[in-house]
């Protein structure tokens, strides 16, 4: 079989390089996907894709797999970039690495070179199933670093060609198999942050593309001004760090677009702004629309996950309303992923 490896200079990926080599019958070819902006944003800080690089460049050499670099920085800047900008500037909480998955990796990368290839693999903590001429994509065995939130947006045609090697393996086994592969990069820790930014600080990004507005930081209780802010998109609804107030804490419950304002509430008060339901206005399915109307919800990356009931309007959105809980984080844009059981259906931006 044919493979594009999706290699990143982690230990996640280069494991998943090594299993498959050790797997044998298997023609591989390694790609680092050059997506960082260190040419646009050198001035803001530095890059660490030729530390990246250079693991990628050792493992390969390795296992004795042939490493190609593809720059898929234009076909970034003109989507995922674009997307997460207009979706701050409007004032919504956009994710970023949701799209990359979709646009770029089982995207943009398979216009480019996927007709030289069977099966795209990647070091996601995922796993695919596939049945009754549908695939399915299934959460990984490590509840806490579970990837399926960031590939809710994948299309059948992308799963179908999808091979995720480590997705039956824990963080801690992923680590243990590096060791006995012998690689470099065994104990290097996880990246962290939006993978296009690398290590440059998110505010100056965004202060580079949309600049500064200031505005008034109030009390969402009883209009009080309570400080200043240099931006609407330089907040979340849910923040609690960076407001630069005392006596808190302190969270962003709200945004005045009209009046470039924030709302904030004191922690004493925040479950007056929790939120029970929420609406996901085009729901996007992997394979097919669920069957029952008891599903699990994420609302962001992470090991937790919330019963819930979902409900359709005639419109085709959802209604999703938490059985056990209420959430003061809920932010209009961030994505919404259903599950059922082990089985990630798919999901949307919350509206």
């Amino acid at each position: 079989m044919r493979i594009a490896v999706l290699t990143s200079g982690g230990v996640d990926s280069s494991v998943a390089l090594m299993r498959l080599v050790e797997e044998g019958g298997h023609q591989l070819t390694a790609f680092y996907l050059k997506i960082w902006l260190e040419d646009e944003m050198a001035f803001l800080g530095s890059c660490p894709w030729e530390e990246d690089l250079e693991y990628v460049r050792s493992v390969c050499d390795a296992a004795n797999v042939p490493l190609e670099v593809i720059s898929l920085q234009q076909e970034y800047l003109g989507t995922v970039v674009a997307y997460a900008l207009a979706e701050l500037e409007a004032g919504r909480t956009p994710s970023p690495d949701v799209m990359c998955n979709r646009m770029i990796k089982f995207g943009a990368f398979v216009d480019r070179a996927g007709d030289r290839f069977d099966r795209i693999a990647s070091g996601h903590h995922a796993r695919v199933e596939g049945r009754d001429g549908r695939f399915h994509l299934l959460r990984g065995a490590d509840p806490k670093k579970d990837q399926t939130y960031f590939l809710c947006q994948l299309l059948q045609a992308q799963l179908a060609r999808c091979l995720f090697p480590i997705g039956d393996l824990t963080k801690a086994e992923v680590r243990e198999e590096a060791h006995r592969f012998g690689l470099a990069n065994a104990d290097r820790p996880d990246s962290q942050g939006i993978c296009f930014l690398g290590r440059v600080p998110f505010d100056d990004f965004v202060r580079h593309h949309l600049g500064d507005r200031p505005g008034e930081i109030r009390r969402a209780s009883t209009g009080k001004i309570l400080g200043r802010h240099r931006g609407t998109w330089f907040h979340t609804i849910g923040q609690r760090r960076g407001l630069g107030l005392g006596d808190g804490p302190w969270y962003v419950v709200g945004k005045d677009l009209d009046n470039d304002a924030i709302l904030v509430a004191h922690g004493d008060e925040l479950a007056d702004y929790a939120r029970r339901s929420f609406l996901i206005s085009t729901p996007h399915w992997i394979a097919d629309p669920p069957q029952r109307s008891e599903l699990t919800v994420k609302i962001r990356h992470g090991e937790r996950i919330d019963p819930c009931r979902v409900s359709s309007n005639a419109d085709k959105s959802l209604i999703v309303e938490f059985d056990l809980t209420e959430d003061p984080g809920i932010a209009p844009g961030q994505f919404a992923v259903l599950y059922d059981g082990e089985e990630c259906l798919g999901g949307g931006v919350i509206d």
